[in-house]
């Protein structure tokens, strides 16, 4: 996203990771006239005040603030408390700490947009854990409470949702388990895995129209009516893909 927005026209991105190197080598790909790369833990609102100072700082008021780091952790209930509290400060809190440092500013501006990352985990569920499934869960409902909330005052909300995407969170070992996890099977075998460029094309053309709702994987749509259109039903058939990704490993 950070690549495709330079590419638009941005004229200035940040690009925030834990790994300062690699977020400064995207920035170094953009070009340092117009971009800054930024050693942050989105968890904690010391991290997103300073990435917010250092935005400022660099290219004056943020105009789009991406919440898009995620962890994944392919456990379930024998998750310890440690693991959910990390997955509830990267996947939920982060949103909440940006936008409560944002929005009153954009609504001084009268404009401003926030895109959650989300999944479609977070609109449907994820087999084989259940931290994350909860957590993107959550972050649905808190970018729907500002959309709701602030939609008509100027600030902008846009919540992305694909399933497979071919990142480090599901290739690479950095959550889910790896490429050989439950988690990961599973969004393997829903779905084509997308390649990173074209869900950026995704997210820009959504933010062109306005629009809330992201689903990089158009099928998302017809699984969250099924959803809705017959709980019991959809229930079942998870737990029969359940089954089959389980026996397969």
């Amino acid at each position: 996203m950070a690549l495709r927005f330079a590419a638009e026209g941005a004229r200035g991105v940040v690009v925030a990771d834990l790994d300062d190197a690699r977020a400064k080598a995207v920035a170094e790909e953009i070009g340092t006239d117009a971009a800054v790369g930024s050693l942050c833990d989105v968890s904690t609102e010391a991290g997103v005040r300073l990435l917010i100072d250092q935005a400022e700082q660099a290219f004056g008021p943020v105009d789009v603030f991406c919440a898009n780091a995620g962890i994944g952790t392919g456990q379930g209930l024998d998750a310890p408390d440690e693991v959910w509290e990390q997955t509830l400060g990267v996947n939920v809190r982060a949103h909440i700490i940006a936008a409560r440092l944002l929005v009153p500013q954009w609504l001084e501006r009268g404009e401003g947009y926030f895109v959650a990352t989300a999944s479609a985990a977070g609109v449907l569920s994820q087999i084989g854990d259940a931290p994350y499934s909860v957590t993107k869960h959550a972050a649905v409902a808190f970018a729907e409470w500002l959309s709701i909330t602030y939609g008509d005052r100027g600030v902008r909300v846009s919540c992305l949702c694909p399933m497979g995407v071919r990142t480090p969170l599901l290739m690479g070992g950095l959550g889910m388990q790896g490429a050989e996890g439950v988690g990961a099977r599973v969004v393997q075998a829903s779905g084509n895995l997308l390649e990173p460029d074209d869900v950026a094309g995704d997210v820009v053309d959504a933010m062109r129209e306005e629009r809330f709702l992201i689903l990089p994987h158009p099928e998302v749509l017809k699984f969250m009516q099924n959803k809705t259109g017959d709980y019991e039903r959809w229930l079942a058939g998870m737990r029969r893909l359940q089954a089959h990704i389980t026996g397969a490993g």
